[in-house]
């Protein structure tokens, strides 16, 4: 390995040796799912974890909103949350290369496995909107949110900030800096909180009026142009933007597709129902970046961490020799903070249609805080329990299986053959 691939306060060892001694596992990605599968890989004896990721330290992801504000800095310590025997290397893979089971580093060099988890994230998209990529800032990643925050600061106060998309990103950063005291406008492109239900659309709606935001929606409120100073809405207004903020759309690495490895058609990496890649059943996919069946559940840290979970079971169930279980994705809702004084948490179904109960306000606010919170304690517990997760087990209900039935999917595409129940590279 390069020597500029190295490792952060936990356990050294020589990666990818193949040997008698123990399996080599490979997690590629250190936020929520790749986190959460390195920590439960350490549960079985024998059983050498190596992470990549290319910050040294672990992206709250869900805070990101809150850096921009600068009321968080959307960072912790890997080592609150990464469990001892794993090491840490600080690198980005710029290749898979599956037929020789080895990972390339951008620093130089390769890391061999046996196994690999594939929990490359998401990221901002590619906006197609002529002037957004020049002129826009998106905040899907720490680096976009740092870039933007100094921006913010060099703005006048009463400068028009727009924010472009409504999910939760753009709903929480208009209200993060309207309760702030900036003039912000929010353009949905569509409705507001397209998941939430008419009732907690109408809660988000009222604080979004109080904090005294400006809030488009319908297909007229669509961006067809971002300019230096102004945006272009699809009915033909002018908005003057002093900063424009772009949460419109996700996107995800194309290092699957790259590596020659089958993916859909956003690329993400396809699997079957136990999260193992349909080309190369010693890859393993977690979080935004996997397609089981090729309907991945919704990008979201609710579903990342038990994907993460169920990824690492899923290798080591093929070490031990047993058949691996199927996914089982069940959802409770989805939270929003709206300030740091309100908030919304919007319940669902099991398959993640939002049921019409919610609670809003200050409760609203703190069971946000208590999810963000409790997402870095479940990360932390895992560390120093490997295996102690259980929110992947929780039943669904069969959602999925009904879900698979009603694409014409029986059991999601198949994986190839088991691998050997061995850490040899044989």
């Amino acid at each position: 390995m390069d020597a500029n691939a190295h490792s952060t306060g936990h356990t050294e060892g020589a990666a990818g040796t193949g040997d008698a001694a123990g399996t080599e596992v490979v997690v590629i990605g250190g936020g929520y799912a790749g986190v959460m599968a390195a920590n439960r890989l350490t549960a079985r004896e024998g059983v050498h974890v190596t992470l990549v990721n290319p910050r040294p330290s672990f992206v709250h992801r869900i805070r990101l909103h809150q850096l921009v504000g600068g009321s968080d800095d959307a960072v912790v310590d890997y080592r609150d949350v990464l469990a001892d025997g794993v090491r840490l290397v600080v690198d980005t893979v710029t290749r898979i290369d599956a037929a020789g089971r080895a990972v390339n580093l951008a620093a130089g060099g390769t890391i061999g496995y046996d196994y690999l988890v594939y929990a490359v994230g998401s990221g901002s998209a590619d906006p197609s909107v002529p002037g957004a990529a020049e002129f826009a800032y998106p905040i899907a990643s720490l680096e976009e949110a740092r870039r933007l925050k100094p921006v913010l600061g060099a703005a006048a106060q009463a400068a028009p900030v727009t924010v472009v998309g409504a999910g939760p990103t753009g709903i929480e950063t208009a209200a993060e800096l309207a309760e702030q005291g900036r003039r912000v406008t929010l353009v949905c492109g569509g409705v507001l909180g397209p998941y939430l239900h008419d009732r907690g659309r109408r809660a988000v709606a009222r604080r979004m009026a109080a904090l005294d935001v400006t809030v488009l929606e319908g297909a007229d409120a669509r961006v067809t142009a971002v300019t230096r100073d102004a945006v272009e809405l699809r009915d033909g207004r002018t908005l003057p933007s002093e900063v424009t903020i772009w949460t419109a759309g996700f996107g995800v690495p194309d290092l699957a597709a790259y590596s020659g490895l089958t993916t859909d058609a956003l690329g993400r990496l396809l699997t079957d129902e136990t999260l193992t890649s349909v080309d190369d059943v010693r890859i393993v996919a977690a979080g935004d970046s996997a397609a089981p069946s090729g309907l991945p559940p919704r990008m979201s840290c609710q579903a990342a961490m038990p994907l993460g979970a169920r990824a690492a079971d899923t290798v080591l169930s093929r070490i031990a020799g047993e058949r691996p279980e199927t996914l089982n994705t069940v959802f409770a809702g989805q939270c929003i903070s709206l300030g740091r004084q309100r908030g919304i948490f919007q319940f669902a179904h099991k398959n993640d249609v939002a049921l019409w109960f919610h609670v809003a306000g200050r409760p609203g606010a703190k069971l946000k805080e208590f999810v963000c919170a409790g997402v870095v304690k479940h990360l932390a517990d895992e560390a120093r329990e490997p295996g102690s997760y259980r929110l992947h087990r929780v039943s669904g209900g069969g959602v999925r299986r009904t879900r698979l039935r009603q694409a014409g999917i029986v059991g999601g595409p198949g994986a190839p053959a088991e691998a050997p129940a061995t850490g040899s590279a044989a």
